[in-house]
């Protein structure tokens, strides 16, 4: 009798229910399981799970039931998004090709074909939101995992699938674009130009414009080392290409897309390439290439994102996609680019007579042409400076020079006898200072003799600020007496006393203003045309900042003691968020630095242009005006709590600064209340920008090591560079 009961079971075990072929795949995927795994577990060959997941064949006994059993689990787990926000039926868009009979080598002129995936609106696309992708225990090489728990984006719209699409292959070569949200596509192209024709005809990739008056973002494609074999692109570049930071010339994959039509910027076919046709029509035809394995994800920028899972990836370039920009090459280059995306130089006109829109300048913008640098703004090397003998050095007299403070002294007995270093850093530093500074905007700027000092007007000026006495000094308007010795000079980044005339931005002017004292600049460069250029900028980059550091636990407005306890390791709730606050951190910096450019390659001679010095948006003197806020807000901060406790720093090194004190919390430097205030002023602790967050604590016998250790050597150690981790490298040491 039980033999029949078994065979019973056997016959419904052989018609055991299965989803479709291509819900099996999603299935599969949604859990990070590879081809190889499922294989394995079920006792078959790789093929033949491949085989069931396209229909070709179907499971027959003894692993249909298993099988049918591990879909049944996973569907649990990874249930299928029955209806849109709008009633509508959700197609899978990880099982739907995209086109569905494409020639191989050529782009597919027709629409999306009728079973092509439905697009969500962009607005309802949330990547940060989504939850972490699930990781797959994988072997190289093999499949990645797809983003776990967020059912595709399903809607309408020219964008509807994100801004971008990370592709992978596998070992049968077929691709699939991994977008945010945990989106899916079957890419069908076979080939460079035909991928890069599906994208702008069929993908529904990209972005909105950030501006009315700019562009949208081009699509970007991610290709993983997979991918790159799979479109003849080789997984590393040569030292030879890695020098050029660019493919040669002859490559197979630029002639064919040469013949197909298409365009390389001036930066070839390298890490980061942008691939166009000529516009048309007014059509823009362009896409974004960023290829991980060739560099492309800095790791001081991205950390480790080149390393992460296709599905991973996806969701850290997406996040900050969505909260930033589409990324357009490095953290540095996005920073600048982004400054132009959401102010645009241009803008249509009121229509004419015969109704039509012209292109004009748009106010508040810079403009579309590159102008010249004031000489004493210029750096090294520069065209204006060409008339220079070729080895002249510039001195504080001649040459502008605002840069970040890097500034140490040795401690006093009373500070050696306290036990801790704490380091205390300032949240988006040069992001704060760009927030309401006045800049020169699309005008060159204009030289005046014996100016008479206007801090409402940008520009360089040359002063004499040797007379600022920081002993005596005006704090919050009235008058302070300090230890001006243990303060660094807010004048120049050595933190040591100018000893003449030197060129400074008008902030810089403006503070030995605002501690007391009179100021007879004796000539300037000023900009009567300018605006706060940098304020959407900010405001971007802050709001990007803030809400990824809210994601990971960090608020604003918490308490002193809330906000340190809520950074404590606040990256390790979410990597890959946390690589994103890093981006946008660099974002900030490296766009700052972009403004002043300086030559590269080879082939440079001192005196001719290069490439940087076309842009509108070359423009050192914004550089210079940042920089010198932030490093006058840093002093502004330390002074207030100098006067108001006694306290002074031992080292700054650009937004780091380093005191001593009794316990190794910033509590035990900077004082709270009851209410939760502090010096007014000064310091405080918190996410925005501008507030400080804990750099580090070291004991106070190690700093005194670490002087004495790179004194022998004959250097000076600054303590903010070592605060963080207390590693002092074999570069600092010289060995």
């Amino acid at each position: 009798m039980s033999e029949l009961f078994d065979a019973v079971d056997a016959l419904v075990a052989s018609r055991s229910a299965l989803p479709a072929p291509a819900e099996r795949k999603r299935l599969r995927q949604a859990h990070g399981l590879t081809l190889e795994e499922v294989a394995a577990t079920l006792d078959v060959r790789r093929a033949t799970v491949g085989a069931w997941e396209s229909g070709k064949t179907e499971p027959r006994p003894p692993q249909r039931e298993p099988y049918a059993h591990l879909l049944k689990q996973l569907a649990r787990l990874y249930p299928f998004p029955t209806t849109t926000e709008g009633g509508t039926p959700a197609i899978p868009t990880a099982t739907a090709p995209a086109v569905a009979s494409a020639p191989a080598e050529a782009a597919p002129s027709a629409p999306a074909a009728a079973n092509a995936p439905v697009p969500a609106p962009a607005a309802a696309q949330s990547p940060a939101a989504a939850p972490r992708p699930a990781r797959g225990s994988r072997r190289p090489g093999g499949p990645r995992a797809a983003a776990a728990h967020s059912p595709a984006p399903v809607g309408s719209g020219p964008y509807a699938h994100g801004p971008l699409l990370v592709l992978d292959a596998d070992d049968e070569q077929q691709v699939t674009g991994y977008g945010t949200g945990g989106l899916l596509l079957d890419v069908p192209a076979r080939s460079l130009p035909a991928l890069v024709e599906w994208v702008l005809a069929e993908a529904r990739v990209g972005a909105e414009m950030l501006h009315a008056s700019g562009k949208d973002a081009d699509p970007l494609l991610v290709l993983t080392a997979a991918a790159c074999e799979r479109y003849g692109l080789p997984v590393t570049l040569s030292d030879a290409e890695r020098s050029a930071g660019r493919l040669p010339e002859g490559h197979k994959a630029i002639k064919l897309l040469e013949r197909a039509g298409w365009k390389l910027t001036r930066r070839g076919l390298g890490p980061w390439a942008r691939i166009y046709r000529p516009v048309t029509g007014g059509r823009r035809q362009c896409v974004q290439l960023c290829i991980p394995s060739w560099n492309a994800l800095d790791d001081r920028s991205w950390g480790h994102a080149a390393t992460l899972e296709p599905a991973e990836l996806a969701r850290v370039l997406g996040v900050y996609a969505h909260r930033v920009m589409t990324p357009v090459g490095s953290s540095a280059v996005s920073g600048l680019e982004l400054m132009t995306a959401l102010n645009p130089p241009t803008r249509a006109s009121e229509p004419d007579q015969d109704g039509k829109r012209h292109s004009e300048h748009r106010p508040g913008s810079l403009g579309t042409q590159a102008l010249d640098p004031a000489p004493c703004e210029a750096v090294d090397g520069h065209p204006v400076l060409a008339h220079l003998p070729r080895f002249h050095i510039r001195g504080p007299e001649e040459r502008l020079f605002e840069e970040a403070y890097d500034w140490a002294r040795d401690l006093t007995d009373t500070e050696c006898m306290q036990p801790h270093l704490v380091g205390i850093d300032v949240n988006l530093a040069f992001g704060a200072a760009a927030n309401g500074a006045v800049v020169g905007l699309d005008a060159p700027p204009e030289h005046v003799t014996g100016p008479v000092f206007d801090p409402a007007v940008p520009g360089s000026w040359l002063v004499d600020l040797s007379h600022v006495d920081l002993s005596r000094v005006k704090v919050a308007k009235q008058w302070r007496d300090l230890e001006g010795g243990l303060l660094p000079s807010p004048f120049t980044p050595t933190g040591e006393r100018p000893e003449g005339p030197a060129w400074y931005a008008t902030p810089t002017v403006a503070y030995a203003v605002e501690l007391g004292y009179d100021v007879t600049p004796v000539e300037a460069w000023v900009r009567p045309r300018s605006g706060r250029f940098l304020d959407g900028w900010y405001k971007r980059l802050r709001d990007a900042y803030v809400t990824t550091m809210a994601d990971l636990g960090v608020a604003e407005k918490l308490s002193p003691g809330e906000f340190l306890e809520a950074m404590d390791g606040y990256k390790g709730r979410d990597p890959e968020l946390g690589i994103v606050v890093d981006a946008v951190k660099m974002t900030v910096k490296g766009g700052i630095g972009k403004l002043q450019e300086k030559a590269r390659g080879g082939g440079w001679v001192p005196g001719q242009a290069w490439p940087a010095l076309a842009r509108p948006t070359w423009r050192p003197d914004i550089r210079a005006a940042v920089i010198s806020r932030a490093r006058i807000n840093m002093h502004r901060k330390m002074v207030a709590l100098a006067a108001a406790t006694g306290r002074y720093p031992v080292a700054v090194l650009s937004d780091c600064a380093v005191y001593t004190a009794d316990g190794p919390s910033p509590l035990d430097v900077l004082p709270y209340d009851t209410d939760g205030k502090t010096v007014p002023g000064s310091f405080r602790l918190g996410v925005s920008p501008g507030m400080v967050k804990h750099e580090g604590t070291q004991d106070v016998l190690w700093g005194v090591g670490v002087l004495e250790q790179l004194a022998a050597e004959g250097k000076v150690a600054n303590l903010a560079r070592y605060i963080k981790t207390g590693e002092v490298t074999a570069r600092d040491t010289g060995e």
